[in-house]
């Protein structure tokens, strides 16, 4: 978890560099060759598709992501003054019906088993992986706007939490409910449903009055919040998302 802070952190730092090292502009002022400026002055709607790649880290480094979909938002309030953090608040949420996770392929474990008289012999047990695939609801994310006086770029950062449905119990874990070293309750072991608490910074790219090109970086966790047996999760993944925006 220290690495997807660190990377959050650094997002959260950049957007404050920014803003704080660039005055405001006038609200108004050549709003048609500053786009920033026209959004921020007339908080309108965005919505646009993206894609995201990601991998776990840790124990999970071994893990990678492949996401798809489109997200809507609104700008919802006028500049709030807060010294380096002054912005604009804003809401959005987004659907993903690409959402694939690449784990190692199904394969044994070296577990320690238990004979009926109660002596100890190392054996091997099987454990699934492979690739998951399901779909990603993101209903709320909670995005600051940094105040700046670049005409093209818009530096964020957001808070956001979703839903995940996957065709199989994810993550993977062992494929027996006769683990004879762990007990009755590993039949899969997790659950379809998970949830995605998550948070990240990024930049919209303007490349015309009413267009961007949108580049982030989220730290993403994975859990079931105890909806299967077991819930070993996804504790942290980074992921990068790359998208185009229309604003309206």
């Amino acid at each position: 978890m220290r690495r997807v802070y660190g990377f959050f952190l650094l997002w959260l730092a950049v957007g404050t560099m920014i803003a704080a090292a660039e005055a405001p502009d006038a609200a108004g002022k050549n709003d048609d060759a500053n786009p920033v400026a026209q959004v921020r002055n007339e908080r309108g709607w965005e919505y646009g598709p993206f894609l995201n790649w990601g991998t776990g880290v840790g124990n999970r480094s071994d893990y990678k992501f492949f996401w798809g979909g489109f997200e809507l938002g609104k700008v919802m309030t006028p500049v709030i003054r807060a010294k380096f953090l002054t912005g604009q608040f804003g809401m959005a949420g987004n659907i993903m019906p690409l959402w694939q996770a690449y784990t190692p392929p199904p394969h044994t474990v070296p577990i320690t088993c238990v004979t009926s008289a109660g002596q100890l012999y190392p054996c091997n047990y099987p454990f699934g992986g492979g690739t998951f695939r399901g779909v990603s609801l993101t209903p709320v994310i909670f995005r600051w706007n940094f105040l700046t006086h670049s005409r093209r770029i818009q530096p964020w950062f957001q808070a956001a939490g979703g839903l995940i449905y996957t065709t199989h119990k994810y993550p993977p874990n062992y494929l027996s409910n006769n683990n004879p070293a762990r007990g009755p309750l590993l039949n899969g072991g997790t659950s379809v449903w998970n949830f995605s608490p998550q948070g990240g910074g990024g930049v919209h790219i303007f490349v015309h009055s009413k267009r961007s090109l949108d580049i982030g970086v989220n730290g993403v966790h994975i859990s079931s919040a105890s909806l299967g047996d077991h819930n070993p999760g996804v504790n942290a993944s980074v992921q990068v998302q790359v998208g185009y925006t229309f604003w309206k």
